[in-house]
């Protein structure tokens, strides 16, 4: 920006007396970036401004809002100049309002809930914002730039998208008429570089005894369902369970939008489809896990399971695909098994309920359970082995727990993670296949983590 609007407070001063920068609200500042962004639109052929550099785009940015400025007399400090000129940049590249908060790496999750209100989350606690969009429209331009690249739609006739942003995070977007007060857009944001174990062990997760179990277990193709609430970290904890597997393996995973990030080099990313405009063309989760038995799989990782592909999975698992990986939403390990119940029966099967849970039974081994807690923390507060079927019941057993203790004065859950002293059954399945651990492991004695 010229020199001569820069004054000695570092505020943009248009004149010799200029002394104080005027207050801006939110939406004042959201109305100038949009402005700054409409005429380098009208100034700019869209050919030539693809062609532009980052910096080149910031320079735009800045000659058209000093031109603003000296044409309106506005007095800015140096900083919201900065944060109008990058924000307009946004507009024209990123993603608007909200690509400040997607650079933060501190920020887990975003939640638009319309133009004027947009949530954060850090640390697993909610706070609101400062930013905002123009409008209703605004929101949704920033929706159609995210699903567009991906041949997703969303209009009145699909008004519920789920797509995924080039890094992979999870984007949701819903708009009226079921969006009752305009645009919704949330973000889950995933880490640029993977988690790794030590970062789950770091972050109070895990235990190390933990992760060396569920490490043998995946190197042995035991099957692994992870299983939590919403935002619990089940995602996470499914990639760093994926990490374990050895990389000379063919790993299909399947998902609805893709956003697992594996770390093998064979690895083969299906994604489900909606139906086009015409209603037509749909090919759903279940579909694929069909599909991905003709294509040789050594490991199929579901990223969700959630309807009648819980039928084709299990089939999967009992036919030869062992040490697959999937998530699930349940509140419990037991819950977990009554879902994947109620989700082979949407297939439409009409199995009796004890030939899907001897399915169940034969083919889950583990159910790891992830709790997001009060404080905001994300624990794995169970591993349970499926033994197998007495009666019509499906018989578990816990072979680590956290065991809560209490809460600290500044609110933190208090707690640690525990073996329970019994050894899974399939110990010897680990041993067949070279696979030794310690004894230690599974001694009762706290295992120390908080």
């Amino acid at each position: 920006m010229n020199n001569d609007i820069n004054g000695k407070d570092g505020k943009h001063s248009l004149e010799p007396n200029a002394t104080a920068a005027q207050a801006f609200t939110p939406n004042e500042i959201v109305e100038l970036i949009s402005r700054v962004h409409s005429q380098i639109m009208d100034q700019v052929e869209a050919d030539e401004l693809q062609r532009l550099t980052s910096d080149q785009k910031l320079s735009r940015a800045k000659d058209v809002l000093t031109s603003i400025m000296k044409e309106e007399g506005l007095f800015l400090p140096l900083k919201l100049c900065r944060q109008i000129e990058n924000e307009a940049v946004a507009e024209i590249s990123g993603f608007g309002p909200i690509q400040p908060l997607l650079d933060d790496p501190t920020i887990t999750e975003i939640m638009v809930n319309g133009p004027n209100k947009i949530y954060v989350e850090r640390d697993g606690k909610l706070s609101l914002t400062d930013k905002v969009f123009k409008d209703d429209a605004h929101v949704l331009r920033i929706i159609e730039r995210i699903i567009m690249p991906l041949g997703r739609r969303i209009d009145e006739g699909s008004p519920m998208v789920d797509a995924r942003l080039p890094d992979g995070s999870r984007v949701n977007a819903i708009i009226r008429p079921l969006a009752v007060d305009g645009p919704m857009l949330t973000v889950r944001k995933f880490a640029r570089v993977p988690y790794e174990a030590d970062n789950l062990i770091a972050f109070g997760t895990f235990s190390p005894e933990m992760i060396q179990f569920l490490k043998a277990c995946v190197e042995a193709k035991i099957t692994i369902l992870v299983t939590g609430g919403t935002g619990s970290g089940k995602t996470t904890t499914l990639n760093v369970l994926s990490s374990f597997i050895p990389n000379n393996e063919r790993i299909v995973t399947i998902e609805d939008a893709a956003e697992l990030q594996m770390q093998q080099d064979h690895v083969v990313r299906l994604e489900s489809r909606p139906p086009n405009l015409e209603g037509r063309g749909e090919v759903t989760i279940r579909q694929l896990v069909r599909n991905s038995l003709r294509m040789r799989p050594d490991r199929i990782i579901v990223g969700e399971v959630r309807g009648g592909e819980a039928l084709d999975m299990l089939q999967a698992m009992n036919t030869g695909h062992e040490g697959s990986i999937s998530t699930l939403h349940t509140n419990s390990p037991r819950d977990a098994l009554s879902r994947l119940e109620t989700m082979v029966l949407m297939a439409g099967t009409e199995l009796p309920s004890r030939a899907i849970r001897e399915q169940i039974a034969s083919a889950t081994d583990l159910i790891v359970h992830q709790d997001r807690l009060r404080d905001g923390t994300r624990k794995v507060t169970s591993i349970a082995e499926v033994q197998g079927m007495e009666g019509d019941i499906i018989v578990m057993q816990e072979i680590f727990i956290f065991e809560r203790q209490g809460v600290s004065a500044d609110g933190k859950i208090i707690g640690e993670h525990k073996a329970t002293g019994l050894r899974p059954q399939f110990m010897r399945k680990l041993a067949e296949d070279g696979i030794e651990l310690p004894t230690d492991v599974f001694r009762l004695e706290t295992h120390g983590r908080r």
